[in-house]
């Protein structure tokens, strides 16, 4: 289960527990504000939104920055990329949540969150968590083509193959008893 936590955020005061119910988070870190890997993963983020909230999932970001650092950098991708990032964004300064989350990686950084995302479900759940070096971006179609494969597996409850995408076939898991696989075992 994910751990809960109050922060504080661009958009106000935040409890983990709170901002979760109903929707599933992708919640990710990265190492600093102002930087060019994190200006690109951040704004395309903000970018694809709206297509994360037609898939009932929110956004939630973290680095080890202050608030003040997170407005100001906020202000600069508006007013140079004409982007605007709508989700909030964790001033992280004691570190407590990136601790928490394991978002500080030894040999990495000791000041710096890795860039960390966490799919965690409407129930609290992490599903899945994926880890990038400090130096690598992020690759956003694999974030949405692993979120579409959670919830059609929630759903379906079926097994997604390799590279599967939205449409693609599905794996049916084998039957675990006879009943299941269709006979009685009478011949």
């Amino acid at each position: 289960m994910a751990p809960d936590f109050a922060a504080t955020t661009t958009q106000g005061p935040l409890k983990f527990s709170e901002y979760n119910k109903g929707s599933l988070v992708i919640f990710f870190s990265h190492p600093a504000d102002f930087t060019p890997v994190c200006t690109t993963e951040l704004t395309l983020f903000a970018q694809e939104e709206e297509n994360f909230k037609k898939l009932n999932t929110k956004l939630l970001g973290l680095s080890i920055d202050s608030i003040h650092s997170h407005i100001a950098w906020i202000n600069n991708v508006k007013k140079n990329l004409d982007v605007t990032m709508r989700f909030p964004l964790i001033a992280d300064i004691d570190m407590k949540v990136s601790k928490l989350y394991g978002m500080l990686q030894p040999g990495e950084s000791e000041t710096a969150a890795v860039r960390a995302v966490f799919f965690i479900d409407p129930t609290g759940k992490i599903r899945l968590i994926m880890y990038y070096p400090l130096n690598v971006g992020r690759n956003m179609d694999e974030i949405i083509r692993v979120l579409n494969a959670l919830q059609a597996t929630d759903v379906h409850k079926l097994a997604c193959p390799v590279n599967w995408k939205p449409g693609a076939k599905f794996i049916v898991p084998p039957p675990k008893t006879v009943k299941r696989y269709g006979r009685t075992g009478e011949e």
